[in-house]
Formats: structure tokens, sequence, C-alpha cells
């Protein structure tokens, strides 16, 4: 026997689990569009019989597809098929996320250097397309954290509207998603970096400025306030006296 024909011999064939047959399955028939968002999938029973396999591996593939967030699994009803949203899978790795800040902290060094490179372009985006009514929606949360300065918690929320809302005026919801579970994950990471006691009416004025700038349509004079601001908070917090 030749040294070809002995490697072909010794190649190993690694037959795939019940499970994660049915689950590359269900994928397929949601890729194709046979079960569209907020359809009901077959009955476990029907699955069985449909795929030829028992309970335990239709279970098994269900949960993994719930644990995707790709249906959602109610006890007492069949398994129903989720709409897709970009915010819908980034919800779906907060988890992730926190392990992977949590594991170096140099991940949470690339983290805001992510975010600054987004809000950077997303804010040269959202000034272009600006409506006075979204001018009228930011101020309205400039009022809003105004009226904070001595409530901390109140004030960060309405600091994270103040981003989350510049991002929705970009009109691309996937910068829309990542932006705010950019501002979820450093809140839950690091809530100093989004809050610096004492500080509020500086950031507070350099969103005045970055508001201005919009509705201006100057879109480097809002880059450039977007990355000083930016550049503060993410600068180191001063050592308490």
């Amino acid at each position: 026997m030749t040294e070809k024909n002995d490697a072909r011999v010794e190649r190993k064939i690694v037959r795939q689990k019940l499970s994660d047959q049915v689950l590359d399955e269900l994928h397929a028939m949601i890729r194709s569009g046979e079960f569209a968002a907020d359809d009901y999938l077959p009955s476990e029973r029907d699955l069985m019989q449909r795929f030829g396999v028992g309970r335990p591996a239709v279970r098994e593939a269900l949960q993994s597809l719930h644990t995707q967030g790709l249906i959602t699994i109610k006890h007492g009803e069949r398994s129903r098929v989720n709409k897709l949203t970009a915010t819908a899978v980034l919800d779906h790795a907060n988890e992730i996320a926190r392990l992977l800040l949590y594991s170096s902290p140099k991940n949470f060094d690339h983290l805001k250097q992510a975010r600054r490179m987004v809000e950077r372009g997303m804010v040269r985006e959202a000034t272009r397309l600006a409506e006075p009514d979204d001018i009228r929606d930011l101020r309205a949360l400039l009022d809003r954290q105004q009226n904070a300065l001595d409530n901390p918690k109140a004030f960060v929320e309405a600091d994270i509207q103040f981003h989350a809302r510049i991002a929705d005026i970009t009109q691309n919801p996937i910068i829309a998603a990542a932006s705010k579970a950019m501002l979820r994950w450093l809140f839950d990471y690091q809530y100093d970096l989004l809050h610096w006691v004492g500080n509020e009416s500086i950031s507070l004025k350099e969103h005045r400025k970055i508001v201005d700038h919009m509705e201006a349509g100057d879109e480097e004079a809002a880059v450039e306030d977007m990355v000083r601001h930016l550049d503060r908070a993410n600068a180191p917090t001063p050592a308490k006296q």
C-alpha cells in the first residue's frame, strides 16, 4: 500500500450529532424564508417526524436557536421566529462583551478607541442629515441633563440618550445599535468613564457646542468638538483628594 493510500485510510470521519444536523436544517429553513419573523415553528412532534429524530435532538436544537436569539421559546407554546435586527443581535452579545472586557484591561482601551472612531463618523453623518425635529430632541435632552446636575444617575442616563439620539439621526440601524451597545458596555464596566462627579457642567457645555455645530450644519466643527469631548471623557479619572 502506498504512502498516499495509508494517509487516506488513516483519515477519520467525525459523525455530526443529530441535534447539530437538526440545527443546520432549521437554520436553512429560516434563512430561506420558509419560516419568517413571527412565524411559529412546527411542534416538537412534527419536527421529530420531519427529521426522523428523537425529542432530545429536537429540543437541543431549539434551545440552541433560542440561545442565539433566533427564536423565542415559551412554555406551553410553539417556538416563534424572532425578527432579526442589529439591536437584537448585539443584545445577545452583552454577556460575551462583559467577559471580554473583564478578561483584559487592554480590551477596555480597544473599546474606548472603537467608540471614538464610530462617534467621529456618526456625528459627521448626523450633522449632514439632522432635521429641526432632531435638533429639538437633542436640546430637550440637554435640558434634562441641566435639570439633573445634582442627580448623577439621571445625568448619565440623559448623557447616554444624547449620544444614542445622535446615532439615530444617521438613519443607519447598524451604527445606532453598535453605538448604543458600546455605551452600555462602557457603563457596565466602568461607570466613572461616563460620569465624573463635579464635571457635569463641563459635559453639558461640550454637548451644547456639539448641538450648536449640528444645527449650523458645520460637520468639521461638530467632529472636532465630539473628539475633544470623548478624549476628555476617556482620560484617566483624577485621583480623589
